[in-house]
Order: C-alpha cells, then sequence, then structure tokens
C-alpha cells in the first residue's frame, strides 16, 4: 500500500507592485490598518504570513488626516530616550499639526508583525506630507480607503 505525498504550495517571493493611497479627511486607524494589510500582502491570492509579500505604499496627504472624537486631546503618544527623566510625552493634536508622517508611520508599525519580518515591512512605507511624491517612475496603482 502507497502512502499519499502532499506538496505544500509555497509561492515564490516577487518584485513587489506599488499601491498609492490618498490620505486627506480619512481617520488615520483606518488608513493604516489597509496600509498594514497591503504591507503584508493579505490583498493577494497567495498570501503567506511568514513571507514578505506584500506591495510598497506610497501614502500622500498625510498632513490631512483626522482623529475621531476626543482623540486629538486625550491620545498620548510617548517614548523614552533611555536616561533618567527621559520620558517624552506629546499630545496627538500637537503630533499631527507638527509630524503628521510620524504620526501615521507610527499607527501603522503597530499593526504590523514584530520583528525581522514586520521591519522588512515596514521599509516599503513611504509616507509624505504633502500631495506630490518621488515615487512616479514606479507607477503606483491608486487604492480608495473605505
Amino acid at each position: 500500500m502507497e502512502t499519499a505525498v502532499f506538496k505544500t504550495y509555497v509561492p515564490e517571493p516577487k518584485e513587489p507592485g506599488w499601491v498609492l493611497i490618498d490620505a486627506a479627511g480619512q481617520p488615520i486607524g483606518r488608513v493604516a490598518s489597509k496600509i498594514a494589510a497591503i504591507l503584508r500582502g493579505k490583498h493577494k491570492p497567495d498570501f503567506t504570513p511568514n513571507m514578505a509579500m506584500g506591495d510598497c505604499v506610497v501614502v500622500i496627504n498625510a498632513d490631512k488626516v483626522v482623529l475621531t472624537g476626543s482623540k486629538p486631546r486625550t491620545k498620548v503618544y510617548t517614548r523614552y530616550s533611555g536616561y533618567p527623566g527621559g520620558l517624552k510625552r506629546t499630545v496627538a493634536a500637537v503630533m499631527l499639526a507638527e509630524k503628521p508622517v510620524k504620526a501615521v508611520e507610527h499607527a501603522v508599525k503597530g499593526m504590523l508583525p514584530k520583528g525581522t519580518l514586520g521591519n522588512i515591512m515596514f521599509r516599503r512605507l513611504k509616507v509624505y506630507a504633502g500631495a506630490t511624491h518621488p515615487h512616479a517612475a514606479q507607477k503606483p496603482v491608486k487604492m480608495e480607503v473605505e
């Protein structure tokens, strides 16, 4: 009696595509979750959790992203320098006004896997505060955020 041999399909890594997302007027969390899904490759039929199969994402108009409800005044971003007394706190309204690119990157990074795989995915994210970007030669495909 022969035993059945099952072969698992493992996709070959391909050159990533490019996706353009306009964040103007969108809530930051909804934009970030859409971006994280594209960076992971969950929109592709051959999604593999342990491989970086996603596309590169270009985000424009990060300065026009919004926070809903009371989050602009109650949400706090913290960072720590490692030195005594080095804990810094920034309110979300100030962060969006001064560093909107950092706010979007922070939201997306928290939704990606931790470790080396997440770092590879995060490097494929390009965020710009204005409507212009230097990636026109890559011909990014425009995607809408629902």
